[in-house]
């Protein structure tokens, strides 16, 4: 996003800059044929879509829950990964999320993986992490409370439906999943607080530097976007000096002779937290370090989590960030798939999402949103042809697809792709190379703008 849009935080110039968010009708759509699709392709271009339809696999359903048969051969694609993007090619569409849920799912119960990595603040993910777990906790309450500002797009009923799953097959199953969170805009007082308590029990002689060094962030009002501006509003110097005291905050507690992972990490986070808040956007190279950083961090942590647990992780984030090549290279140099390619190899695979034509939400300032359309998608564009698969909504494996020389031809050239962004008005169709830029593609012909979560009340301060 330009940062004309208000503050520095990383998501906040995600929402703006990134190709990366009326209640919506029905999500399930049938898998069927669509009639005359095929027969409206122009001559050129029916050897791309006859390829791509030879390894299309068509969706009983875009909404979560049923029969997983018709996933069976998605579960093959993502087999031997230990880390797997679902991308959105919307931050705001009701099926974009409802679809991913669904293969998240299925992930879970078919394939064993046990993490959702995705694109909110640490400290929020760990209350939803502590609810998804125990039960403890409204889940309505904690997602009206830390979906704030740059993340207001993330409080929506697709993804209240999708934690109260993950609840619901905690309680009933030895196989836990969990929720991460890969973003660091904010951090509530709770992460400080489990550091401190920490640092009390096991070394406690770091507590009173502890304390210097995280006070001015601990002193920074709640909740989370009255938090998030005042971080932002402090002079540069004044940023640099909290920044340099989070480093030091986590270098002491690296070199202490006891040590806690999940401690280490929260330093960490807190510490990128701070840096993230000292680049000056107005300087196009300061721009691009900061997205730089922003993109490498979520990297690190989803692979940390990977790497502490075993678990199998599913990052859920935008397909501007879990694609292999970027949109926006002046703003995002390098996305966070491409930082998992080169941690984890082939290990990482990188699902995108695209649609036809549809509704989605969107911010049009800090703290206002609204719903727009887009599409259908014209001539020349990925949407188009995609489109003209028989089936209404359907997968396909680009690596499978590409083995036939004119589809891969088709694969690695750009063209015009909805990658939209989460402010409006917005510029959403960036050229993008489909078969460098992913692994594997879900297409859904038309979507309905997300469902945001009633607020029957405001906030209360965290």
């Amino acid at each position: 996003m330009t940062h004309v849009t208000l503050c520095r935080t990383p998501l906040a110039v995600a929402l703006a800059l990134a190709a990366l968010l009326v209640p919506a009708a029905s999500a399930t759509a049938a898998a069927g044929p669509r009639a005359g699709s095929s027969s409206t392709v122009a001559a050129p271009d029916r050897a791309v879509v006859a390829g791509l339809q030879r390894h299309a696999h068509p969706l009983r359903s875009t909404a979560p829950g049923g029969s997983g048969s018709d996933l069976a051969a998605f579960g093959a694609m993502t087999r031997g990964a230990t880390v797997v993007g679902l991308g959105e090619a919307s931050h705001g569409s009701k099926e974009v999320f409802t679809v991913k849920d669904r293969l998240f799912r299925y992930l879970v119960e078919r394939e064993g993986f046990s993490a959702l990595a995705t694109e909110m603040s640490w400290s929020a993910a760990a209350r939803l992490n502590t609810y998804v777990l125990t039960g403890e906790g409204d889940p309505q309450q904690i997602m009206r409370e830390e979906f704030q500002d740059g993340y207001l797009l993330l409080n929506t009923e697709e993804l209240l439906t999708m934690f109260r799953w993950m609840r619901e097959h905690n309680r009933t199953s030895a196989h836990k999943v969990h929720v991460v969170g890969m973003d660091f805009s904010d951090a509530g007082p709770e992460q400080y607080e489990r550091i401190l308590a920490w640092a009390a029990a096991h070394e406690p002689v770091l507590v009173p530097e502890l304390r210097s060094r995280y006070a001015a962030l601990r002193a920074l009002p709640g909740g989370v976007a009255t938090r998030m501006a005042a971080h932002n509003a402090k002079p540069l110097a004044e940023r640099k000096a909290i920044s340099e005291d989070a480093a030091a905050a986590y270098r002491l507690l690296a070199e202490a002779d006891q040590q806690d992972p999940r401690v280490l990490e929260e330093a960490w986070i807190i510490s990128q937290l701070a840096t993230s808040y000292t680049f000056d956007i107005d300087d196009p190279a300061q721009a691009a370090a900061m997205g730089r950083q922003r993109d490498r961090v979520m990297a690190e942590i989803a692979v940390w989590w990977q790497r502490q647990t075993g678990d199998r992780v599913v990052v859920s984030a935008h397909d501007g960030h879990i694609s292999y090549e970027t949109v926006m290279p002046a703003y995002y140099p390098v996305t966070t798939g491409a930082a998992l390619r080169e941690l984890i190899g082939s290990k990482y695979v990188a699902v995108g999402t695209s649609l036809y034509e549809g509704d989605y939400r969107a911010r049009t300032s800090a703290d206002a949103e609204g719903v727009f359309s887009v599409g259908p998608a014209a001539p020349g564009s990925n949407e188009h042809t995609l489109d003209k698969v028989r089936y209404r909504d359907f997968y396909v494996d680009l690596r499978a697809a590409g083995h036939d020389p004119a589809v891969r031809d088709w694969l690695n050239t750009a063209r015009p792709t909805f990658v939209i962004p989460g402010r409006y008005p917005n510029q959403p169709a960036p050229p993008l190379a489909l078969g460098r830029a992913f692994d594997a593609v879900v297409h859904l012909h038309q979507v309905h703008a997300s469902v945001l979560v009633p607020s029957v009340e405001a906030a209360p301060a965290r």
